[in-house]
Formats: structure tokens, C-alpha cells, sequence
């Protein structure tokens, strides 16, 4: 990759800046993309925002920035956060110490707009770009793994999946808020359906979409996983945010499952308290797999007291072994209703309770 490090002044930063939803943010005559499709929205709090603005007053340096060429001038690889706070003062969208930027002297202006920022002009292809911004990407405002993504896949079809999953109130937001971990803002729902529809593989999804004119089919299939999980189980709660569902859709879909029944199920097992993982009951009622409960364990006393009672002996083999060559096992299977109880606790070797496990 080219650097070249230029000094650039205020004054030619915040030229003719537009900033909005749909059309998105430029600055420097309309030829600086401050927030390509791989940036997320600012992010800046009032104080990180202030500071900047007053650096500049103070004459005091700026962090450097860097720029990528494009086809159409440039983009904000870093230093998107300060561009848009220098832009968004000098045109009146805030004030500092209760003065906006038309209430300063003429003086006070000139220097502000005169002050010169140092930015690092970069030239070198997707592969390049996504290494550096890597590299660059250590401190202040770090992007998630999503967003370095987001850098190398940019195109129409980028465009319009952030669209329907990675704006503040996106469609994605409103209708499975309830069932979604992170924010839209850091991309945490586009890569929650990436994830899904790519079973693990987004980088080799995204590279054979990137340069598709629409993403109806991932708006499509999360639509889908969304109406699927509310039909099965009508009835929400809480532990349903914490479900990895697109990968239960994926498996499991076409199989006939009775909402009725779930319900009732449900029911029971969160009443429970051997299951310590209540958000596992959805997994394990679509999948049979009780990993997914995390179902509480016997504690040492109850293994020792079994053990002593036993007098080391296995219930299933009738040989002896010390305490640490065995394992505790539900004489009646939790499946069957058996609790974790001392009374329902025994002492088996470690084959023998492998073996019975795996029946």
C-alpha cells in the first residue's frame, strides 16, 4: 500500500459537508466518504466530541488520520468520529461552553478553520486496506469483526443489508429486538444473520453476495427464522434472546413440531431447578440434547455420602475403586423425573457410566 502524509486545513475538510440517513456523510467538496458502508454511525458521546473541538482551539494535535483513495476521491479509513465532530461545529449542530461556531470572533474562526489536520493519504486494494485498517485499528473507537468485514465486502448488496440491519430502529430491530443480543449501531445483527444463513462461514458468504444489487434473500431467510421461532413458541420470555435460533432453523425447520405441547414443556422445565440453564430449554426441546440444560450436578458431599454408602463399590460392575476413579449417576434418570438428590445419587465407575450414558 502507498502513504503519503499531507497536512490538510479545517477550512477544506468541512466544504460543502452533508450528513444523513440516506445519502450518507461527506465533507471535502463532496469527494471524502467520511462513513463507507464499513463504518458504523457516530458514535461519540457529548465529551469525546467536545474534546476535539477543543484540541483544535487550543492548537494543540489531533490524532493522525487516514484516507483511502476510491474511484470516486476518497474514504475515512480512521478518523471518522473527529471528522464528523469538526463538521458537525463549524455548521451549527452543537455548541461548546454554550457557544456555537457563528457566535465566535472572526479571529477565533480563522483558526479554527485554518488549524491543519495530519492525514495519511493510503492507496492499495481490498486485501491491503483490511490489513491496514487492522493494524490501525488499536485504540479509540476499535470495530468489531463485523465492521473489518465490512470494509473488504463493500457494494449495492452491503448497502442494502445494513439497510435492514445495521441502522438505529432498523426493520431487524423492530421485529426481533426481543430475541437478538447487541446492537444494530456495532453490526452485532448483521452478523448474527450472517452467521446463521452461512452456518459459521460469513466471509465466503459475504465474498459470493458482495456484488449482488439486493440482499432480499438474507432479509428473506431472517424473516423466516423470526416467524418460525414465534409460531413454535408463541408465548415470550426473556431466556429467548439467548437462543442461537437461525442454527436451530437451519437443522430443524422441517420438522412437525406441536406449539401446544412446547408450550406445556416449557412450562415444566422452567419450574425445574435442576435445569440451571433456562435459556437452553428452547435447544433442547427442538433438539433432545440435554447439554443444552446444563443440569445441576451433584455436589461433593452427595457424591461422598453415595460413596461411603456404597462402600466404594459400583453399582454395575461390583468392583471397588477410590472416589476419584468414579462418577456420580441419577439412579433415576432426570428424563424419567429423578432429581439431584442425595437419595437419587450413585457411585459408577467411569466406564460403566460412559457406557450408560451413550445407551
Amino acid at each position: 500500500m502507498e502513504i503519503e502524509l499531507r497536512k490538510i486545513k479545517v477550512r477544506d475538510v468541512v466544504e460543502n459537508y452533508k450528513n444523513n440517513q440516506e445519502e450518507g456523510a461527506y465533507a471535502f467538496n463532496g469527494k471524502l466518504n467520511i462513513r463507507p458502508a464499513y463504518q458504523r454511525e457516530f458514535v461519540y458521546n457529548d465529551k469525546q466530541r467536545n474534546a476535539v473541538i477543543d484540541t483544535i482551539k487550543k492548537g494543540f494535535p489531533l490524532n493522525v488520520m487516514y484516507w483511502v483513495e476510491n474511484q470516486e476521491g476518497f474514504e475515512v479509513l480512521d478518523g471518522q468520529q473527529r471528522t464528523i465532530s469538526i463538521c458537525e461545529y463549524v455548521n451549527g449542530g452543537f455548541s461548546l461552553g454554550f457557544q456555537f461556531f457563528h457566535n465566535l470572533g472572526e479571529q477565533e474562526k480563522q483558526q479554527i478553520l485554518d488549524y491543519e489536520l495530519m492525514v495519511y493519504f493510503c492507496k492499495g486494494g481490498n486485501k491491503e486496506k483490511l490489513e491496514w485498517f487492522k493494524t490501525i485499528n488499536i485504540a479509540g473507537e476499535k470495530l468489531t469483526a463485523q465492521e473489518l468485514r465490512n470494509a473488504v465486502f463493500t457494494g449495492e448488496w452491503l448497502t442494502d443489508a445494513k439497510k435492514y440491519f445495521s441502522k438505529t430502529n432498523c426493520p431487524a430491530y423492530n421485529i426481533s429486538k426481543d430475541y437478538l443480543t447487541g446492537t444494530p449501531i456495532k453490526q452485532d445483527y448483521l452478523e448474527t444473520v450472517l452467521n446463521w444463513i452461512s452456518n459459521d462461514n460469513i466471509e465466503e458468504y459475504m465474498a459470493n453476495n458482495q456484488l449482488k444489487e439486493n440482499a432480499n434473500e438474507l432479509w428473506l431467510y431472517f424473516n423466516n427464522v423470526i416467524n418460525w421461532v414465534k409460531v413454535l413458541f408463541p408465548n415470550y420470555r426473556k431466556e429467548m434472546k439467548a437462543v442461537n435460533w437461525g442454527k436451530l432453523y437451519n437443522e430443524f425447520s422441517k420438522n412437525n413440531f406441536d406449539a401446544k405441547k412446547l408450550e406445556t414443556e416449557v412450562l415444566i422445565l422452567m419450574k425445574d431447578e435442576d435445569v440451571t440453564k433456562k435459556s437452553g430449554i428452547y435447544p433442547y426441546l427442538i433438539t433432545g440434547d440435554k447439554k443444552y440444560l446444563s443440569l445441576r450436578a451433584f455436589s461433593p458431599n452427595q457424591k461422598r455420602e453415595a460413596y461411603e454408602r456404597q462402600q466404594g463399590i459400583c453399582k454395575v460392575c461390583n468392583n471397588h475403586f477410590e472416589i476419584e476413579e468414579m462418577e456420580a449417576d441419577h439412579i433415576v434418570a432426570w428424563s424419567a423425573g429423578g432429581k439431584t438428590t442425595t437419595e437419587n445419587c450413585q457411585m459408577l465407575c467411569i466406564k460403566d457410566n460412559r457406557e450408560k450414558s451413550n445407551k
